[in-house]
């Protein structure tokens, strides 16, 4: 050993020749090495099955999907939703920890065979995220997001681009029906409170009434007034018309008496308060407000989902080639850190 470190190191440098011919006389360790690595490149790139990756582009809805959420909305205080609002659910949904959660629970883990979902949850979880991905495509500045799925099995990977988009927006349309419901009842309450406060109003003007008429009363049978005087002229229609207030008892007694009778038999104040058979319209209308979720959309989807043919992963030639390269650079390293061991090893005392 000692006499091959002295041929290897010349005046304190590494002979190159020499060091090549030494690895040349260990070609057969070398390609033992390649051969292994190799072998092992085989291997995997037979057992390992093709990943195949399925992608779903999602875009806003259109004016026209939203359109059916602004039924009575706009002027009354419940401000119309925007395709902007309405996207802006969906894409929280879309990138939402508990969506990706459920579609664990419902549609990964029913997929693997048992002794595979006995495992860790973690674990599993981890590779979930792995397998199905969100990002965002920003096409012409509008929000574009795809969803992104790997699996070996292609028809698989594409139904589940499109399941987990179709979740996001079955979720994400019920949470907006389910405020556009709740605005409406809001709505409703404020013109049902409004119709009762109006009808409360109007008893109690008519019992202020009736109490005003009634003093008239008394004054019209103290004078032995029966009937309005008659007043020839011009003038007369304006005396009859200001007959109210403290010259209401110059209608007469039988008027008044007349006039207190109706008001006490009048089962109703409803024909007598102004626009409220408006309120009445609006409040039928929006306490049956039901929007059907199937004239709504909350995405629109980019093209159609298409079966990938082409896997994503290295194919088996190029797994094998490079496992070849690979082993060989690691014999070419092994045989040189011997030789670099040999010139390193303790030197002969003198």
């Amino acid at each position: 050993m000692s006499n091959d470190r002295e041929r290897l190191i010349k005046d304190g440098e590494i002979d190159l020749t020499l060091l090549c011919q030494g690895l040349w006389r260990q070609k057969l360790l070398i390609v033992a090495i390649a051969m292994a690595v190799s072998l092992g490149a085989i291997v995997y790139a037979f057992m390992v099955k093709p990943v195949y990756e399925a992608k779903v582009f999602l875009q806003p809805p259109s004016q026209n999907d939203v359109s059916h959420l602004n039924y009575g909305r706009g002027g009354v205080g419940l401000v119309e939703l925007t395709v902007k609002d309405v996207y802006d659910v969906y894409v929280r949904h879309l990138q939402s920890e508990s969506l990706r959660r459920e579609f664990f629970r419902k549609v990964f883990l029913p997929s693997l065979a048992q002794e595979e979902r006995g495992g860790s949850q973690d674990w599993l979880y981890s590779k979930f995220n792995a397998i199905l991905q969100v990002g965002l495509k920003d096409r012409g500045g509008v929000g574009s997001y795809v969803v992104v799925v790997k699996l070996p099995d292609s028809r698989k990977a594409a139904e589940w681009a499109a399941l987990y988009a179709e979740m996001a927006g079955q979720a994400s349309k019920k949470e907006i029906l389910s405020d556009v419901k709740s605005d409406a009842m809001a709505r409703a309450g404020n013109l049902r409170q409004q119709i009762i406060d109006a009808q409360g109003v109007a008893l109690r003007q008519r019992e202020d009434q009736i109490v005003q008429l009634r003093e008239a009363l008394l004054v019209a049978k103290s004078i032995n007034l029966e009937k309005p005087p008659m007043i020839l002229g011009n003038a007369s229609s304006e005396v009859f018309g200001g007959m109210n207030g403290s010259l209401t008892y110059m209608r007469g007694s039988k008027a008044l008496e007349a006039e207190i009778e109706n008001l006490q038999k009048r089962s109703s104040d409803d024909p007598f308060i102004s626009s409220l058979r408006e309120k009445q319209a609006a409040l039928a209308f929006y306490s049956g407000l039901e929007i059907d979720p199937k004239v709504v959309s909350v995405y629109r989807q980019d093209g159609g989902v298409e079966l990938p043919d082409q896997p994503v992963s290295l194919s088996k030639t190029l797994v094998v080639l490079l496992g070849g390269i690979a082993g060989l650079a690691l014999g070419v390293a092994v045989v040189l850190i011997r030789l670099l061991l040999v010139i390193a090893g303790p030197r002969k005392s003198v």
